[in-house]
């Protein structure tokens, strides 16, 4: 007998909950118990946000009761129209088509790509069905293209991967903050507030970004690097640092192993070379190091701009030494951190929806570890796949000879957010078989053969982790429309036409949650100490948490680090060119971001009628200079072109981007796909794609049309 998730007849009229979006997670208040009357606000007794929401979190009640909301399965039909079909019609035929694919091609010929908006409940599930119903070893994440780079370095350097090892709150506590390659003002707005209390007590801010982002426009110092050099920057850093004689030389003797190697390394990258490979004047260089080893407590962070680069790890790893050398780790208001971005982007890569990972962020390939997993899900560990495919790696496989032939997408647009998107949609076109579980269409469902509608954020219970690695709970609201499941319920449905629903029976997120603690239960990410009771009692539990009567742990670092031996790990990291520099052909870099208003591929914010008003189209930066060679003006219209593809854009002239740059926000797919352009050179040990770096050229110049009636008005 099938288990249904419990169903809430009457939602208390204020639910204490979170955002749907970002990986600040801010606290909400949603007033109401119907989607048509649902208001929200911040939640002031959350200690992150403290009451503050940025315009998305404002309008995400938007989406609930939203009319382009999927209320019924889709199968597509023998003319090719996705046509409304009853649950059981699509369930089986996932399972058909999943047991069909097998039988021909073997267990590895399906695979499964997840989301960093999942809950922790979700994320588990998904990698226990794609190991345990599925066996097949290709199950990856849209995390992969976020955070991952940063989970490489902080795994080598400290022996763990936490964003943030502090809570967000110790940024106020920094005398100087340097920032690179991150955005947060406009990317997670409510942590301004703790930008503003280090600001008014007395600290600094330096920030690294090619561009001038209101958050750079904010510093007391930005370094307006060239894109791809941050790895450069890091080294020539460290370099002055140790010139100057600003290490911490008993941190590093007692604390640490590798410096020696470090230093040989980075003596090679003195003021005048780094200044000509990142285009940072020495003096600059040299104030930045000053700051942070005479301006103390001072804290390091990174963001997408080094991590989404084919040396995102090193990149990481560059400024992890810097922070080391200069003795700043394990202390209140300092460290290094990296600014998640995804809602669970943090919880969604420790249980089980990497490749190469199974829950409480153990290793598949790791006898031990399958061991204790395999116990837990009560299979037989010689039964559990071993490492599959990255997510591009898995995408870019789909349809080929030895790839997979059938692919289920739950909660990512893979369409809009992967690199070099051309490439990838014709690849899913290439699928036998495609299932997409989403709450709204979009690009990656539009090529599907079955749609399945799922509820949203405010129409389920769950955990979530947020930047900071505090658990919190998502909370329910309202009742989800007619028609849609719970992602959970769709795999115990799939998994008993598949002969595993004994392995997915639960009876809430709530159970799933309690056999996901046995299974992180000695991990690196241990949640055994965490219940949903507590986590309501304490407003959120820092994993680790081995036990109940654990307090869990808000920072990291201050006696030991997670290697064997206790101490943090240097590496020797080179700077290195990118997996394509502009060149006579290709003259310029072209970058990719996010506008405050949106969000990832824009599958949501794009339907928020607030939010698609402020940005209704991707604007192309171009500074004043190239504009002037190019002949263009704001508003004109451009053509970009790189290797792999050609786009139109609206081009928005401003100082405020390198002469040598362009920029484009991400959240746009078919014409105005900035992905279209985008490299997918991966790095080496994260498998990250090279987002943030492509060579392109202008070959089009087009004005806006002349409007004769227009004018006469």
């Amino acid at each position: 007998m099938l288990l249904s998730l419990p169903q809430i007849d009457a939602p208390p009229r204020s639910t204490r909950t979170h955002c749907p979006y970002c990986a600040f997670q801010c606290g909400t208040l949603l007033n109401g118990s119907t989607a048509a009357s649902m208001q929200i606000e911040g939640d002031a007794e959350f200690p992150v946000n403290a009451g503050r929401l940025c315009v998305k979190g404002w309008s995400a009640g938007e989406l609930l009761g939203h009319p382009d909301r999927l209320l019924t399965p889709l199968i597509r039909g023998s003319f090719g129209d996705l046509l409304p079909a009853s649950w059981p019609a699509a369930l089986d035929r996932i399972a058909e088509a999943f047991r069909r694919i097998q039988a021909e091609y073997g267990l590895d010929g399906v695979g499964l790509f997840g989301s960093g908006a999942l809950t922790n409940e979700k994320a588990y599930l998904l990698g226990k069905f794609a190991r345990v119903a599925l066996r097949t070893p290709h199950m990856d994440y849209n995390g992969r293209y976020c955070m991952s780079s940063a989970a490489g370095a902080g795994n080598k350097a400290f022996g763990i991967d936490r964003g943030l090892p502090f809570p967000v709150s110790d940024i106020a506590l920094s005398r100087t903050l340097l920032v690179i390659g991150s955005n947060p003002f406009e990317t997670l707005p409510p942590i301004g507030q703790w930008f503003d209390k280090q600001r008014e007590n007395g600290g600094r801010l330096i920030v690294a970004d090619p561009r001038r982002t209101p958050t750079a426009r904010a510093a007391d110092l930005h370094l307006q690097l060239t894109p791809g050099s941050d790895l450069a920057l890091a080294n020539g850093l460290l370099h002055i640092a140790i010139e100057e004689k600003f290490i911490n030389a008993d941190f590093i003797r007692e604390r640490t192993n590798g410096f020696d190697a470090v230093r040989r390394t980075v003596l090679q990258y003195y003021p005048a070379r780094v200044e000509q490979l990142t285009g940072v004047p020495e003096s600059t260089l040299r104030q930045t190091v000053r700051w942070l080893a005479e301006g103390t407590p001072s804290m390091i962070l990174t963001g997408r701009g080094p991590e989404q680069q084919s040396k995102g790890v090193d990149g990481v790893l560059g400024f992890i030494n810097l922070a080391l050398a200069l003795g700043l780790i394990g202390k209140p208001g300092s460290g290094f951190g990296t600014l998640t971005g995804q809602g669970n982007g943090q919880g969604g890569r420790e249980h089980g929806q990497k490749a190469d990972q199974l829950p409480g962020y153990r290793l598949i390939e790791v006898d031990a570890h399958r061991e204790h997993v395999a116990r837990v899900w009560g299979v037989d560990p010689a039964s559990l796949p071993r490492k599959g495919r990255s997510a591009y790696e898995l995408l870019d496989s789909c349809g080929r000879d030895g790839g997979v032939r059938g692919l289920m997408v739950m909660g990512s647009n893979v369409a809009v957010a992967s690199p070099n998107s051309g490439s990838v949609i014709e690849r899913l076109k290439a699928l036998d078989f495609l299932a997409v579980c989403d709450s709204f269409a979009n690009e990656t469902a539009e090529l599907a053969d079955v749609v399945l509608p799922v509820t949203q954020w405010a129409e389920e219970d769950g955990t979530m982790t947020n930047l900071e690695g505090r658990v919190i709970r998502r909370r329910k609201a309202v009742a989800a429309p007619c028609g849609v499941k719970s992602d959970l319920e769709i795999l115990h449905q799939l998994a008993e036409r598949l002969g595993h629903g004994d392995k997915f029976a639960f009876a809430s997120p709530e159970a799933v949650f309690e056999e996901f603690r046995l299974a992180t239960a000695g991990g690196t990410a241990d949640y055994a100490g965490i219940s949903y009771d507590r986590i309501d009692r304490e407003d959120g539990v820092f994993w680790p948490c081995p036990s109940e009567d654990h307090p869990g742990t808000p920072r990291l670092f201050a006696e030991r680090f997670h290697h064997a031996d206790g101490k943090a790990k240097f590496h020797a990291v080179q700077h290195r060119p990118a997996g394509e520099e502009p060149s006579a052909e290709f003259p310029l870099y072209f970058t990719t971001g996010r506008y405050q208003e949106h969000y990832n591929s824009g599958a949501q914010t794009r339907r928020v009628s607030k939010l698609a008003g402020a940005k209704p189209i991707p604007r192309l930066q171009i500074h004043p200079e190239l504009a002037a060679r190019l002949g263009v003006e704001s508003d004109w219209f451009v053509t970009v072109e790189s290797r792999r593809a050609k786009v139109e854009f609206t081009v928005e002239v401003t100082a405020g981007i390198r002469p040598d740059t362009l920029f484009a926000p991400f959240h746009w797919g078919g014409r105005h796909a900035a992905n279209l352009l985008t490299n997918a050179a991966l790095d080496p040990t994260s498998r990250m794609p090279e987002f943030k770096l492509a060579a392109v050229r202008v070959i089009g110049v087009r004005a806006p049309e002349f409007n004769a009636a227009e004018a006469i008005a």
